[in-house]
């Protein structure tokens, strides 16, 4: 497969990114405290998960390394080739082993299935399956983040809002998955990593604007989780995580320009038997318990064939629900949803952080807001080689079925 016909492909030729540097302004809110020194920070992204094959390219060279790091071959400038699961291990292209990094040179992006990223990644196989983990420098990621998260024509301040709390995420998630393969995927499921397409100057200028900077309470990287739209009023953990946590609190939003701040959906009695099994036909829906804010904790649906009891977040993933803020009535064979949000409402609100860089509020602000108690800190990152540490306590790789 050639790459060279897609015109992404063709502008990465010719393509030069401008890199915004901005001064670091501090909200009088917060003092600025700086970290320890560690590593250069990477990423490690699960851009595909447990598929039947990956396609994987580049767009210079790329360095073909088996899952200890030694290099076995390459794969030509604006060529794809497939990788598949063979025998408890991998194939890409004549090569067989246990993994394989592929590497782009001179500054290359590495081509993954349907998309373009930064970085470099690494096959492995899994259930059988083909794993595609992008490792990728930590400011690179979030182009990709910010700008998958939120659109680069929003404010400056919610972008550059958006961009602290997605790194803050990261480094979170990052700290506490050493020993996995991945530390996040790439979807809502933790935050969406969009590569190359979704990078523009604004998102670009957001990053590096806040460059290194994370939320911090009690000197530690918080968890700063954040959703599309509250509603009106954003959530205390403990009303839907069940544990309390300090910097979560739920706080007034500035999310009524969202397109989902309100909305309304119907199901027929058919539908709602198709996606809830176990209750037949539904008679009746009881909201056992609810948040301060009007979230359904706690559901009971009657049905001709039984009732049953569901949480908030267990019913809005049956039905497909943006949010757990909303009301059903049931008449005849319809079941009417009548609701505000969109997303578990816990953390900051992107629509809100719109709303309040459209007031006037800077990033600090927006952040302090959201996230209450923190601290903006400054990652400290030495500069260091990179190294491919071993895969495999003993990896049994096998040698490439035709030599390079």
């Amino acid at each position: 497969m050639t790459l060279l016909r897609q015109p992404l492909f063709r502008l990465l030729l010719s393509r030069s990114l401008g890199f915004l540097k901005h001064g670091l302004s501090l909200s009088v809110l917060w003092w600025l405290a700086t970290l320890p020194v560690q590593a250069a920070v990477e990423m490690r992204v699960a851009v595909g998960d447990r598929l039947n094959q990956a396609v994987v390219g580049s767009s210079t060279p790329a360095v073909v390394k088996n899952a200890t790091g030694q290099g076995v071959g390459q794969i030509p400038q604006g060529r794809s080739v497939t990788v598949t699961p063979q025998g408890g291990g991998l194939k890409l292209a004549d090569w067989q082993g246990q993994a394989f990094w592929v590497e782009p040179t001179s500054g290359g992006y590495i081509f993954i299935n349907d998309k373009w990223y930064r970085g470099r990644v690494l096959v492995v196989p899994i259930d059988g399956k083909v794993t595609a983990v992008n490792w990728v420098d930590l400011e690179a990621y979030l182009y990709g983040v910010v700008g998958g998260e939120m659109p680069a024509s929003w404010p400056q301040e919610a972008l550059k809002a958006q961009a602290v709390a997605a790194r803050s995420y990261a480094m979170y998630r990052r700290d506490r998955t050493q020993g996995d393969l991945f530390d996040v995927g790439g979807t809502t499921a933790h935050q969406v990593y969009g590569g190359l397409a979704a990078e523009a100057p604004s998102v670009q200028a957001a990053v590096n604007a806040t460059q290194g900077q994370v939320l911090t309470y009690g000197g530690r990287v918080i968890e700063a989780v954040f959703h599309s739209s509250s509603g009106g009023y954003t959530e205390n953990s403990e009303d839907i995580w069940q544990s309390a946590t300090p910097y979560l609190r739920g706080v007034a939003d500035y999310d009524q320009e969202a397109p989902v701040f309100q909305w309304s959906e119907t199901f027929s009695t058919q539908q709602v038997a198709q996606r809830i099994t176990g209750i037949g036909r539904l008679t009746g829906v009881v909201t056992e318990r609810a948040t301060p804010q009007g979230r359904i904790a706690s559901i009971r649906l009657q049905g001709t064939q039984g009732s049953r009891t569901m949480t908030g977040t267990e019913l809005r993933q049956a039905l497909g629900l943006r949010s757990s803020l909303c009301s059903l009535t049931l008449v005849g064979d319809t079941l009417r949803v009548d609701g505000r949000g969109y997303g578990h409402g816990l953390g900051m609100s992107q629509w809100g952080a719109r709303g309040l860089a459209t007031r006037g509020q800077n990033y600090q602000q927006i952040l302090a807001h959201y996230y209450q108690g923190t601290a903006l800190s400054n990652l400290r990152v030495a500069t260091t080689a990179k190294q491919d540490a071993p895969l495999l306590l003993d990896p049994k790789v096998l040698q490439p079925r035709l030599a390079r």
